[in-house]
Formats: structure tokens, sequence, C-alpha cells
């Protein structure tokens, strides 16, 4: 699959201002535990944006609204991939 650069930045981008604002705190305590379990800073910004693209898709494909209880529930779940 071809890695779409500039759409990785701006899902990077969003996780930074997640973690920089504490909103919602489940990514921050997600970060600090995938990285406690031993994943580097790239492989753990990159589950977390799978969990942040689930929530863009069905926004920008089936224009419904963002569902914060799922993503937190897809971070929860991480290193599992979120599928929900």
């Amino acid at each position: 699959m071809k890695i779409n650069e500039k759409l990785r930045k701006q899902i990077f981008e969003i996780i930074n201002n997640q973690l920089r604002d504490n909103d919602p705190p489940e990514t921050k305590k997600t970060f600090d535990r995938l990285q406690n379990k031993g994943y580097n800073e790239f492989q753990t910004r990159q589950m977390i944006g799978q969990c942040l693209a689930v929530e863009l898709f069905d926004i920008l494909k089936h224009g419904k609204s963002y569902n914060n209880e799922r993503y937190v529930k897809n971070l929860i779940a991480l290193p599992k991939e979120p599928f929900d």
C-alpha cells in the first residue's frame, strides 16, 4: 500500500495537538502506555493514527459525526488494530 506522507503528517499533527492539549486525555494515556510497552515514538503515533483514521473516514466518506466514544475505545484496545 502506498503511503500518503501528506496525510500522515496531518494525522500526526492532530495527535500532537491532542497530546499538547490533553484532549482527549486517553490519547496521552495511550501514548505513554504504548511507549512503556516498548513501542517507539513513530510506532506509537502510527497506532494512534489508525484510530484517528477510523474517525476521519466516517466523517469524510459517510458524513457521520466524530465518535469520541469509539475513538477512546479503539485507543484503549491498542496495540490491537481498530476495525470498529
